[in-house]
This record gives C-alpha cells, structure tokens and sequence, in this order.
C-alpha cells in the first residue's frame, strides 16, 4: 500500500487508525518516504490526539521539524490542497539529542 500510494490521509477511527497513521509517520520520520500524510479532524476527533503531540514536541520527544509531517484539516477540501502542496522536507536528524533537551 504504501509503495503504490502517492500520500496518505487518515480519517477518524480506532486503534487500526491510529496504529497505520504513526507508523506511516514513524517511516517518514525515519526517511524511508517523503510521501505527504493527512488528518481529517472532522468536528474535533483528533483534538485531543493534536494536543498530547503538541506536548510531546514540548517535552522534547519529537522534533517540531518532524510534527511538521502531518497535515491537518477540518475540510476535506483544504486537507487535499495541502497535500497536493506538500513538498519534502530535507533530511534531519532522526532523534533528538541530549543537547537538545
């Protein structure tokens, strides 16, 4: 699937959802694609899920370079745009360091 695909979207779900939409950013994050990856927030299902990480790049577990990895959108409309949009980022470190923290 993701060899044929040209980006991916995730819509509201459960643990499935959840499950391929971090792997498929793990992958990004690690260079393996430079696909662009989409989340429908339709009505706020994935508020709560945003802000845990928004924290977690606070905390200093994810690069704000590679949150920057999912697009989101209300509109299904808008999301597709900014997808078509989507340009690679360069490569970046994989990890943070502990001089980062």
């Amino acid at each position: 699937m993701a060899d044929l695909s040209d980006g991916f979207i995730a819509l509201p779900g459960g643990y499935g959802t959840l499950d391929e939409t971090f792997e498929i950013l793990t992958w990004a994050q690690l260079g393996i694609h430079a696909k662009p990856i989409g989340l429908l927030n339709t009505a706020g299902y994935f508020d709560s899920l945003l802000a845990w990480i928004d924290r977690a790049v606070n905390d200093g577990f994810i690069r704000t370079e590679h949150r920057g990895l999912l697009n989101v959108a209300t509109d299904p409309d808008e999301l597709l745009e900014a997808l078509r949009r989507h340009e690679p980022a360069p490569q970046m470190p994989k990890w943070i360091s502990s001089e980062e923290r």
